[in-house]
């Protein structure tokens, strides 16, 4: 596993900390980082995309970038009191991802105010249903366009940075 993987994987907690307890969001993110280490990330809510344009707007970006990992997160609400924040990290070169998980508590008025330490696990990356952004994909010449426009716009709110070795 690169060493940007688990560095990945360790700051997108950070980040969900950070945006649950101090803001009181959990968006969707999306995070990858390329060979010359390079991380960007963005809200994939703000995306004017149906679900299966998202995963093919994010596997073209992936593959345009050059990446060897990605992250994909989410809230997950399992009743009307449990929800968890979960996020998995992608690694181009190894067989089993970083799975995250933490538990989020929330008041009565449904601002977060608790969330646990986020639990690591490694699981086959094939059991993770975003793992094949990897996979090359073919795209018309105006879906491609689409998206090179789309990343363009996205520019101003992606958050963009050298990752820390």
């Amino acid at each position: 596993m690169h060493l940007f993987a688990e560095n990945l994987a360790v700051e997108i907690g950070i980040y969900y900390r950070n945006l649950a307890l101090a803001h009181g969001v959990i968006p969707k993110v999306f995070s990858l980082v390329n060979a010359q280490g390079d991380q960007y990330l963005f809200f994939i809510d703000d995306l004017p995309l149906d679900e299966q344009d998202q995963n093919a707007f994010l596997a073209y970006i992936v593959q345009d970038h050059d990446v060897i990992c990605y992250a994909r997160g989410t809230l997950v609400i399992l009743d009307n009191k449990q929800r968890l924040i979960e996020y998995a990290v992608i690694d181009k070169d190894d067989p089993e991802a970083i799975v995250c998980s933490a538990e989020l508590t929330l008041d009565l008025d449904e601002k977060p105010i608790v969330l646990s330490e986020f639990d690591k696990a490694l699981a086959p990356k094939k059991t993770i249903f975003f793992n094949g952004l990897f996979e090359p994909i073919s795209l018309s010449h105006d879906k491609l366009e689409d998206f090179q426009g789309l990343w363009e716009e996205m520019k101003s709110k992606i958050l963009h940075r050298m990752m820390d070795l």
